[in-house]
């Protein structure tokens, strides 16, 4: 089953405390994922500055600049990973270098019903 890993930080915690992941460590830990076989993919985001917004509320697009939400912990990246159950889940979530300084919130991916 495949589940998002989505990390937050706020932003200078992310990069300015003594115990912040450096990139060449995250990318260290997606790597030891894709030789286990539990990354599907995985990202970095840049700043929540860059970040847009998009609305549709009774046909009509909202497009404002920021986040979506105004929060202390902002979205810095994702690792998509696939795993057994959501203990194993867990397990690779807690490897994730950035939840020393911030957050990882793991979710199950909900397969599209099409048909």
């Amino acid at each position: 089953m495949k589940y998002l890993c989505l990390v937050y930080s706020d932003e200078q915690d992310l990069h300015g405390l003594p115990d912040s992941p450096e990139d060449r460590e995250c990318a260290a830990y997606a790597q030891s994922l894709a030789d286990s076989g539990h990354l599907v993919a995985g990202e970095a985001l840049q700043s929540v500055n860059s970040a847009t917004t998009v609305r549709v509320r009774g046909g009509e697009v909202h497009i404002t600049d920021g986040p979506f939400a105004e929060t202390k912990e902002q979205l810095a990246g994702f690792y998509m990973i696939e795993a057994k159950d959501l203990n194993e889940a867990l397990r690779i979530a807690q490897g994730i270098p950035p939840a020393r300084v911030g957050s990882i919130e793991v979710r199950p991916v909900r397969q599209l019903q099409v048909d």
